[in-house]
C-alpha cells in the first residue's frame, strides 16, 4: 500500500480521512543507527502522516526520547509497565490506532525475538497486539546479518507478513564493511511508497554475480562481480510481491527475504538453470556477470610450472551466451540485459538491445570510481523497445538498493504495456 499522502488510507471504523497520511507507529531498536530515526520521523511527519514512536530500553542509550518527542509532536512511549499509560490499557489502544508499524533500526535480538513470538517489552507487545502492516529495516554487524540465525529469523519473519527493507552494504560503525547498515531515511521512506503488491502474481527470474571457469583443480577464470546488484534486483522485486527465482553465481552475500535462490558455479550450470526456470517466468533480468569463454579441456591435476618455460598457453571456447538464448525462446519472458562498459555507453547499450533481441538494457559504465563492481553505489542508464521505436532514461548515482528498486518498476511498467506476444 502506497504512503503518498495524496491517496487514500485505511481509518478507524465509520471514520472517513481522504487525502490524509497514515498512522504510523515507529518503533526504535538498540542500535547505532537510531540516531537516523530522528531523520525518518522528521521526513514521515513532512510527509503528511501521523506518527508516534515507541523506543526500547536500549534505544535510549543511542537517542533520547525527547529528540523524537520534539519531531513528532507527540509523546514517546518507553515503558509497557507504565502504570499511567496503561490504565487505560494503552498498549492496545496504540496497537489498534497504527495502520503501519516500521521498526527502524531492527537490531539482530529484536529481529530473533518477533521471529519466536516474544512480548517481553513494549514494543514486542504492540507488534503481536496488532493487525497494522508491518515493516522492518535490518540494522547490525555485517557477521551477524550473516549469521545462519539471522538468516532463519528474517526469512521466517517475512513468512509472517513482515517486510524487510534492506539492509544496505558498506562502512560500518564498528569499522567492518559488509551488509548490515539501515538504509538511509530517504530511501526507507521511497520504499514505503513503493506499493508491495505492484508485482503479484509475476514470477522474475534473475541472474547474480560471476560465474568461475576451472582451468585446473584448483584454479579458474572469473571477475569482480560481488553479485550486490543482482541480490538488491531480487530484493527489491520481492518487496513489490514478486516470486523471485535467483540464480546466483559464487558471492558471499546472505539471500534477500522471500527470494528462492538456485547457486551454480560456472557459466554452462548457470545457462542450464536459467532455461529450466525461465519456462512460465514473465520477467528474467540477466544481471550475472558470465565469463565469456572457458579452458577447452580443464587440467585433471593441478598445473605445475616448468622450468626455463616463462609463458602459458591456454586454449579457450566461447561459453553459452544465456540471455541472448533466453531471448530466442518461443515462450520468451520480457527479458533484461545488463551492461558494464567503460566508454560509449549509450552506443553499446543500444547495440546490446539489438543484437540479443532484448527488450531493456541497463548500462553501467563501471570505470566510474565508487560505481559498479564492488561498490555500494550505482548509476545507470536504460534504454528500451517502445512501439517499434527505443528510448531511454538516465539513473543518477545512488544506493544499489535504490537504483534495483527503479530499474524493476521500470521493467514492470514496460511489461504490462508490451502487447502480448
Amino acid at each position: 500500500m502506497s504512503l503518498s499522502p495524496g491517496r487514500r488510507k485505511a481509518s478507524r471504523p465509520g471514520e472517513d480521512r481522504p487525502g490524509e497520511g497514515r498512522r504510523i507507529l515507529l518503533g526504535i531498536s538498540a542500535g547505532i543507527a537510531a540516531y537516523k530515526s530522528a531523520q525518518l520521523a522528521r521526513l514521515l511527519k513532512q510527509a503528511g502522516h501521523e506518527v508516534r514512536v515507541v523506543m526500547t530500553e536500549g534505544a535510549q542509550a543511542f537517542i533520547t526520547p525527547l529528540t523524537l518527542q520534539a519531531l513528532t509532536g507527540e509523546a514517546v512511549r518507553t515503558s509497557l509497565l507504565d502504570p499511567e499509560a496503561e490504565a487505560g490499557m494503552g498498549h492496545i489502544e496504540l496497537a489498534r490506532w497504527a495502520e503501519l508499524i516500521l521498526v527502524a533500526p531492527a537490531t539482530a535480538d529484536l529481529m530473533a525475538r518477533l521471529a519466536h513470538g516474544h512480548a517481553d517489552d513494549l514494543l514486542t507487545t504492540l507488534c503481536l497486539a496488532s493487525d497494522a502492516e508491518k515493516v522492518m529495516a535490518p540494522a547490525m554487524n555485517q557477521a551477524m546479518w550473516r549469521q545462519p540465525a539471522t538468516v532463519r529469523n528474517a526469512r521466517r519473519l517475512a513468512e509472517d507478513g513482515w517486510r524487510l527493507l534492506g539492509p544496505d552494504s558498506g562502512d560500518q560503525a564498528c569499522g567492518d564493511v559488509g551488509p548490515g547498515r539501515m538504509l538511509e531515511p530517504e530511501a526507507i521512506l521511497a520504499a514505503l511508497d513503493d506499493t508491495p503488491g505492484d508485482a503479484a502474481g509475476l514470477t522474475v527470474v534473475i541472474t547474480a554475480g560471476p560465474t568461475r571457469e576451472p582451468l585446473d583443480p584448483v584454479r579458474y577464470l572469473s571477475n569482480h562481480s560481488s553479485g550486490k546488484m543482482g541480490f538488491a534486483l531480487a530484493a527489491a522485486a520481492a518487496t513489490l510481491g514478486a516470486r523471485v527465482l535467483l540464480i546466483s553465481g559464487p558471492v558471499a552475500l546472505p539471500t534477500p527475504a522471500g527470494v528462492e535462490r538456485h547457486d551454480v558455479e560456472s557459466a554452462r550450470e548457470m545457462h542450464d538453470a536459467a532455461h529450466r526456470l525461465a519456462q512460465g517466468c514473465h520477467l528474467f533480468i540477466g544481471c550475472a556477470a558470465v565469463a565469456d569463454y572457458r579452458a577447452e579441456t580443464p587440467a585433471e591435476h593441478k598445473m605445475k610450472k616448468r622450468e626455463g618455460e616463462h609463458t602459458l598457453t591456454l586454449r579457450l571456447v566461447k561459453n553459452p551466451d544465456i540471455i541472448a538464448s533466453i531471448a530466442a525462446r518461443e515462450d520468451r519472458p520480457y527479458v533484461v540485459g545488463f551492461a558494464a562498459e567503460t566508454r560509449d555507453l549509450e552506443a553499446y547499450a543500444r547495440d546490446k538491445l539489438a543484437r540479443k533481441g532484448l527488450d531493456m538494457v541497463v548500462a553501467n559504465d563501471v570505470s566510474r570510481a565508487g560505481l559498479g563492481f564492488g561498490a555500494d553505489d550505482n548509476a545507470a542508464l536504460l534504454v528500451w523497445r517502445e512501439a517499434g521505436a527505443t528510448d531511454q532514461r538516465t539513473l543518477p548515482p545512488q544506493p544499489k538498493s535504490q537504483l534495483a528498486m527503479a530499474v524493476v518498476r521500470q521493467a514492470i511498467d514496460r511489461l504490462r504495456a508490451a502487447p502480448p506476444s
